[in-house]
């Protein structure tokens, strides 16, 4: 794991042991925290039309909404892998290698299609 990855979990940790919440922090939960947060964070895009969203972009208040929901993903995902004992930097890795294999520069380049269609 980076060391600058290293550093925010062990902010998080240190936070989340300072209140005696670990207790709480079953896999199971962390994993639905995290996907609420995601809901969240998509609930800031959601019905707007992309120029709505780059005109938003310009605005301090929303950018700052943007911003705390994107941590609010980032804690519980450093909580979940500081949980489950997987080391994110590693993990990242190791997908974008498998990644690499399934979507090919030179068949993937330009198009969003998914890799068992090429």
């Amino acid at each position: 794991m980076s060391d600058s990855l290293r550093a925010l979990q062990k902010l998080v940790v240190a936070f989340r042991d300072q209140r005696d919440w670990a207790q709480f922090h079953q896999p199971k939960d962390l994993a639905l925290g995290l996907g609420i947060e995601a809901g969240e964070l998509g609930e800031l895009f959601l019905w707007k039309k992309e120029d709505e969203v780059e005109a938003l972009l310009q605005d301090p208040q929303y950018r700052q909404k943007l911003s705390h929901e994107l941590a609010d993903v980032q804690v519980y995902l450093l909580l979940l892998a500081e949980r489950t004992k997987i080391d994110l930097g590693q993990a990242v890795v190791e997908k974008m290698n498998l990644n690499e294999a399934k979507y090919p520069v030179e068949k993937a380049r330009g198009n969003a299609r998914k890799y068992t269609e090429f």
